[in-house]
């Protein structure tokens, strides 16, 4: 128990908090949450630090899983003012990357990547680099198959003729003949810059032009390189001419090759995302003048019950901090980005270098809904899936992340189930004509049965026959009161019965305010139904989703028998049965398991009495009901 000091010492705390919280300024800026030991445990960027900083200490009941957690363990806070939200934006990325706060979304670097560099320097050289400098180059990427950039680094080649030497090409070097031209210039592969045989400003003009390849402009560049060959043609420099034929020819096959995806030639980004449990994985679809360029993905990890529009925005921030050379038309999105981040993008990217004004105003924030732009999403989403599922793989094989039952993967791709039903809880009841009503749960986690989380119970207000009652009665004892604090709330809630017990399944649970997925099991035929919808479906016998149902149904089964069958024989054993001369409570329970019911053994012939307990023994029940049940006389004639 926490002494009296303690308990000052945290009041005081909360205390200062609240002050602080209070003296905030309506500025932009980033925050940083403490816990007590001092540690920064989230980081966060705000246009209005006072508007968004209280909405944390408002109502608690508005605040979703993680967020409620992160403030429980608050203790401190600390805010820089920057002078605009783009600021923030920055400083933000580059606090969560430095201080890796416990409560961030984590989205993991891409810096093991390769990206493909022009350098800054006279007469630039491009090459392949896993390190991104602040040294004024030019970066694109990055490439998530070295294989790919290597293809494009090899087609820049066979165009362009850009020098591979490492020399420091400097004015004052080129005219004291300090080099002399390699086996590059002889085979066509450069025009000798080194010895001066080729101007920078026409050497930067080639750059220019790979630069233009490489964000896609090939339609463009042909269309250029036509016109100057033209150009050479009428003055009669049929060398040069031919030159830019064979760099048009090129493009051309290049163009070919590369994937048409839409036909309006807009260019445009798509983002997507896929998610389990809690990573993520998010990819990017680069599409230049309607053609694929190729895509990037991204990781996330802490990402459990945060909205799949916030992951999309810090997809895109980070993304377009570190690419902003390649602003399009249009950005798809799979959900729809609250306005707010919209804004904030746009600042972004109207801050970044070298970007048109008017360009950036023009961009819009899409998601489609229906159509050929709809599929194109849904095929970028589908990527997503995939590359999520070989990087869970990978987890599995590191023993980051335990192994999942493959029938719990098939029952949520089957049943549609936001997240994996990692706790699984079945009902089932049981009764004799009415009398010994029981109720079972059984919960199987990961797929396997948790036995001493079964619960059983002897159902107290149902009269006669009543399957419907009895269920009510059963999931409102399991989901509220002392149980409901006991064990946790499944991730599913399975009905041993069909479309009535559903429906009722359903209706206690909305009244006890319990949102978890529902379903029924019908024995017959195996069918499966869902909540108000009529008609129910089967899944395949070889199914795993169905074999792990089954034996989630047939568990609850036993139970529920096996604790009917032993309140039936304690009530009944306690009857008139052993005090039959001869019957003990062996022979009393061969009865009741044949016959069902004292009343049934009292009604039955001495020929089947002795098939049970044998002849001698059946007279004594015969004798012992016969004078049980023979009218008494009244005294006297």
């Amino acid at each position: 128990m926490p002494n009296s000091a303690d308990q000052r010492k945290n009041q005081n705390a909360k205390a200062e908090l609240e002050k602080k919280v209070a003296a905030l300024p309506s500025n932009p800026g980033i925050y940083q949450f403490k816990n007590s030991r001092g540690n920064v445990i989230y980081v966060g960027k705000a246009k209005s630090l006072r508007s968004r900083v209280r909405s944390y200490f408002g109502n608690s009941n508005q605040l979703y899983g993680k967020t409620r957690i992160l403030v429980n363990h608050i203790a401190d806070l600390e805010v820089i003012i920057t002078s605009s939200e783009v600021e923030a934006l920055i400083l933000e990325n580059n606090l969560i990357k430095q201080l890796k706060p416990r409560y961030n979304i984590n989205l993991k670097d891409d810096k093991t990547y390769p990206y493909l560099v022009i350098t800054k320097e006279p007469f630039p050289r491009i090459f392949i680099t896993r390190h991104v400098k602040k040294d004024g180059s030019t970066y694109f990427g990055p490439y998530t198959e070295a294989r790919q950039l290597r293809s494009v680094l090899e087609l820049i080649s066979s165009i362009f003729q850009v020098r591979s030497c490492k020399l420091k090409l400097s004015e004052e070097n080129i005219r004291q003949k300090k080099f002399t031209v390699c086996l590059d210039y002889h085979i066509h592969k450069c025009k000798g810059p080194c010895e001066g045989f080729q101007s920078e400003a026409e050497y930067n003009a080639m750059i220019d032009e790979v630069i233009r390849l490489l964000k896609g402009k090939t339609s463009e560049l042909v269309r250029s390189l036509s016109k100057e060959m033209r150009r050479c043609a009428e003055q009669l420099k049929f060398e040069e001419a031919a030159e830019l034929k064979m760099q048009i020819d090129g493009l051309k096959k290049y163009a070919e090759r590369q994937k048409v995806v839409t036909n309006d030639q807009v260019d445009r980004d798509v983002f997507a995302i896929a998610r389990q449990g809690d990573d993520a994985c998010g990819i990017v679809f680069k599409i230049r003048e309607g053609k694929l360029l190729g895509s990037q993905r991204m990781y996330f990890s802490n990402t459990e019950e945060e909205p799949t529009a916030n992951l999309l925005s810090k997809f895109l921030e980070k993304y377009y901090l570190e690419t902003p050379d390649l602003i399009p038309q249009e950005i798809f999105t799979q959900a729809a980005l609250p306005a707010e981040n919209q804004k904030a993008l746009h600042s972004l990217l109207s801050n970044q270098k070298k970007q048109d004004t008017s360009v950036i105003k023009s961009i819009r924030f899409i998601t489609p809904q229906r159509g050929e732009k709809a599929k194109l999403v849904e095929m970028c989403q589908e990527n997503a899936r995939h590359h999520l599922q070989e990087y869970l793989i990978e987890k599995q094989k590191r023993g980051e992340i335990a192994r999942e039952h493959p029938a719990l993967k098939a029952l949520q791709e089957t049943l549609y189930l936001e997240h994996l039903p990692k706790r699984i809880e079945c009902f089932d009841n049981s009764h004799f004509q009415g009398s010994d009503y029981t109720s079972s749960m059984v919960c199987f986690t990961d797929g396997k049965p948790r036995k001493s989380e079964y619960r059983k119970f002897k159902l107290r207000s149902i009269e006669g026959s009543d399957d419907y009652a009895a269920m009510h009665e059963a999931l409102v004892r399991r989901y509220s009161g002392k149980l409901s604090k006991e064990l946790p709330i499944p991730d599913l809630i399975v009905i041993d019965g069909g479309k009535g017990q559903v429906n009722i399944a359903r209706k206690t649970l909305t009244e006890l305010q319990i949102n978890v997925p529902v379903i029924g099991l019908a024995k017959r035929l195996e069918e499966i139904y869902l909540p108000g919808i009529g008609d129910p479906f089967n899944l395949p016998k070889t199914s795993p989703a169905l074999k792990l149902l089954q034996r989630l149904r047939d568990e609850a089964h036993r139970f529920a028998i096996s604790y009917h069958r032993k309140l039936r024989t304690t009530r009944t054993l306690k009857t008139s049965l052993t005090d039959i001369p001869g019957i003990g409570e062996k022979s009393a329970m061969k009865l009741l398991e044949h016959f069902g019911s004292t009343e049934q053994i009292s009604h039955a012939s001495q020929e089947q009495l002795q098939t049970v307990i044998g002849p001698k023994m059946a007279e004594s029940v015969i004798k012992f009901f016969y004078e049980r049940n023979k009218p008494k006389k009244n005294g006297g004639t």
